[in-house]
């Protein structure tokens, strides 16, 4: 009886020359994941292979990359009889699997993702009710791997300026969470043509994400309530200067 295998091809760049290279792998020789058979792969058949991981349990994002025609991480995606895998989408590449995300960090950094608040005593807690807290769900999981904004074409062609889904997620995770007293620098910094409404709502952001969330439907609450401010600014202006 014959070992059951998968055909797996692989895009490999060295910065000289693009190609796929085929690996027979057999299923028993490794765990059922696909980074399973790319460690087998780096391990004992190349050992050339460039490709980023870490914690092998979707926590942390490394294993980011395009398999299979989606998005998706290594370490989450099942083995199958054919894989074909590439790096993440319209990203510059290192070598092979591994993208360049710097700019992807540098927009995260933009967004000042940490607590802003006045209180100069760190050992005094910062008080949320359950309601309050529960508006981060769906958000605060994120692990940043960039599967979404890698996924949208607002954000290949535009990724100078448009923050893509994934920063844009986490920019309101910060506008809503109620300890955060920095909420209308943030919305201001967001309102831009290019750096939000860039979005066109074509939701392959959601339909790609491996943690199961919804950016574009955070990046239309996000929307809702920047309009929101501005109509309240607009009609208690109007009632100031009556």
């Amino acid at each position: 009886m014959s070992l059951q295998k998968s055909l797996v091809k692989i895009y490999r760049n060295n910065g000289l020359k693009a190609k796929l290279d085929s690996f027979t792998i057999h299923k028993d020789q490794c765990g059922p994941m696909v980074l399973d058979a790319l460690i087998l792969i780096k391990n004992d058949l190349d050992k050339t292979l460039a490709f980023r991981r870490s914690c092998r349990e979707g926590i942390c994002g490394s294993c980011a990359m395009n398999i299979n025609g989606k998005n998706t991480l290594a370490c989450l995606t099942p083995m199958t009889e054919k894989i074909s895998i590439y790096p993440l989408p319209h990203m510059p590449v290192i070598k092979d699997l591994v993208c360049d995300m710097k700019q992807f960090y540098k927009q995260y950094s933009e967004i000042k993702p940490w607590l802003h608040t006045s209180k100069k005593d760190d050992t005094i807690e910062h008080i949320q009710t359950i309601e309050e807290r529960r508006k981060l769900d769906g958000m605060y999981e994120c692990i940043l791997c960039a599967c979404c904004s890698t996924s949208c074409p607002s954000y290949w062609w535009n990724s100078d300026q448009y923050l893509g889904p994934a920063v844009l997620m986490q920019a309101y995770r910060w506008i809503e969470d109620s300890r955060d007293e920095n909420t209308e620098e943030r919305m201001d910094f967001v309102n831009d043509a290019m750096k939000l409404y860039r979005c066109k709502t074509i939701m392959n952001c959601s339909n790609t994400c491996p943690k199961g969330l919804n950016p574009g439907q955070a990046i239309g609450k996000l929307k809702q309530k920047i309009e929101q401010s501005h109509s309240n600014e607009s009609f208690f202006g109007r009632g100031n200067s009556a």
